[in-house]
């Protein structure tokens, strides 16, 4: 299967597309680059993307679908480093539900994550249902007290009627992958974490769902059935999502940084 198509008048046979190819399946000839091994193209756009001259394409990942960076303005380190440092996990929200289209903007977002040879497989489930996410946390004080799971969880929901495992977020974001899919776990953290970051600019607040996936992800949870999860996929995370009851006017220190240099 042809794979690439080059431009001759625009490609000045820099090299950078085979250079920067994770796969080596591009050479340099005289005419520019050439396939070697399109079955390996595991479609990460490099490729494409790092070309000056516009000259390659892929059928995989089409010029026409790429977007310039260059007109995007840069973050400073120290707008980097605030903006990374200020997001917080949200453990109090508002009853305000989140509109769709904000979850949708989260979980767009989460699939640009980077995956493990690019395998990507992540799919993703929105609850926003009140009375589905009530249930849910029903299902899992139930299955603490038959493991004997410890009473910090559920003597508050019995006495006090606290959600101490969705914090009362008004949505759920899980993520799913193939029931035979090895990377899925960690896909899943990965795009997540950039659900997280991203969840603040939206005037989200967000929270890894921890105790929640104690139970989601056990093979035979009720949970699974509860949201309708195909018998062919998984829940590899979970993230509660909401708008937070309080503003945190301070950036919390961490423990004191700990770091090596190893040389011969």
């Amino acid at each position: 299967m042809n794979l690439i198509t080059v431009n001759q008048e625009k490609c000045i046979k820099c090299g950078l597309c085979v250079n920067e190819c994770p796969e080596h399946i591009l050479k340099l000839k005289q005419n520019g680059p050439e396939e070697a091994f399109s079955e390996k193209c595991i479609a990460c756009g490099h490729c494409v993307a790092i070309c000056p001259r516009e000259a390659i394409d892929n059928i995989k990942t089409p010029l026409s679908k790429q977007v310039s960076s260059k007109k995007f303005p840069k973050l400073t380190q120290e707008e980097a480093e605030n903006f990374l440092r200020s997001r917080r996990s949200i453990r109090s929200y508002k009853e305000t539900p989140v509109p769709k289209e904000k979850l949708i903007d989260l979980v767009n977002i989460a699939h640009y994550a980077p995956s493990g040879h690019n395998l990507q497989n992540i799919s993703y489930f929105i609850i926003d249902d009140r009375k589905m996410l009530d249930k849910a946390v029903e299902l899992v004080i139930e299955e603490f007290e038959k493991n004997n799971v410890s009473s910090e969880f559920t003597k508050p929901y019995r006495e006090e009627g606290i959600d101490t495992i969705l914090r009362g977020a008004s949505s759920l974001i899980l993520a799913i992958s193939d029931s035979n899919f090895p990377r899925g776990r960690e896909n899943s953290i990965i795009s997540l974490s950039y659900l997280e970051l991203y969840a603040p600019t939206l005037g989200l607040g967000s929270c890894w769902a921890g105790m929640f996936e104690r139970v989601a992800m056990k093979e035979d949870s009720q949970l699974l059935k509860l949201f309708n999860i195909p018998l062919s996929k998984k829940i590899t995370g979970a993230v509660m999502v909401g708008y937070p009851k309080y503003i945190y006017p301070r950036l919390v220190d961490k423990n004191p940084l700990e770091f090596t240099f190893v040389n011969s």
